[in-house]
């Protein structure tokens, strides 16, 4: 049953050290804000699933909250590598990180089991690929109907998922709009979760044809937190900061460098500051 909290509130109730955590988003509606509250409090030890691992992963690794990433694909979108994860993976900064790599089909259909209550995803797949020689959770099947050869992965169950939506009513209902992930699938495999939004309304609007609603008792926290998406977009919000990602590239470079800017922009804000990127002028937003 969801419950309207504050998001400091809602993580320290919500993840835990040592925890499965999924934070999912498809090129937009990313919970950046969600992720630095994570790494305000510390957390450590944690299994990172994402099937777009970027910016926020990359920060959650720098700053040494995560042990094991399992992922369909990693780096800074339109603009190149993930300095922060390359650095653990070649040189073990800030600690050795563990990888278990998958495609893209694989963890969607793995996030559609779990959210099915079933232990593993069976699909057509990785046929032809050199994944199943590296990651030892690729097995094969037989169908027993037809005999053909089919891919099984475990179920995602992860122990949190977080994610950012649009809206949320006070009751805890929330409606997602625009392009859609496995952000649905994410909430309803894991045992808990948190879900930031732009703004919690009296009344969710009619919806859009691709619309998604998560019923209320199908969520644990909901946080309103306006621009906490940023510098990923919003659709109906803002739009996505291009500069960001290209500015991350020099920040992220180099470790004093990105223990400062995670000082200033992170260990010393708060949520809030997410705020003002709603309030800026649509086209300096968008430079």
């Amino acid at each position: 049953m969801a419950q309207i909290s504050s998001l400091s509130e809602a993580i320290a109730a919500a993840v835990r050290d040592g925890d499965t955590l999924a934070v999912e988003g498809f090129t937009h509606l990313i919970p950046h804000a969600a992720g630095h509250e994570i790494i305000r409090q510390g957390r450590k030890r944690l299994t990172l699933i994402r099937m777009t691992l970027d910016l926020i992963y990359d920060q959650l690794i720098g700053m040494g909250c995560v042990d094991k990433l399992v992922f369909s694909w990693g780096g800074n979108p339109g603009v190149g590598s993930l300095h922060r994860f390359r650095d653990a993976i070649e040189n073990g900064w800030p600690h050795k990180l563990a990888i278990e790599e998958h495609s893209h089909a694989a963890m969607a259909n793995a996030y559609e089991a779990g959210a099915a209550g079933l232990p593993c995803a069976i699909f057509r797949g990785y046929i032809g690929t050199d994944l199943p020689k590296v990651n030892a959770q690729i097995k094969t099947i037989t169908c027993p109907f037809t005999g053909e050869e089919l891919a099984a992965i475990p179920a995602h169950r992860p122990d949190v998922a977080v994610i950012h939506a649009q809206r949320a009513d006070k009751a805890g209902n929330v409606m997602i709009e625009g392009v859609l992930g496995v952000q649905k699938e994410a909430v309803l495999a894991s045992k808990r979760s948190v879900v930031t939004v732009e703004e919690i309304v009296d009344e969710l609007p009619a919806r859009s044809l691709n619309a998604v609603v998560l019923p209320h008792w199908t969520v644990s926290h909901v946080v309103e937190v306006p621009g906490g998406a940023f510098p990923s977009y919003a659709q109906g919000y803002y739009p996505r900061n291009n500069s960001f990602y290209k500015q991350w590239d020099e920040v992220s470079r180099d470790r004093d460098g990105f223990l400062a800017w995670m000082k200033d922009n992170v260990l010393n804000k708060g949520p809030e500051a997410f705020a003002h990127y709603v309030r800026m002028p649509r086209a300096a937003a968008a430079e």
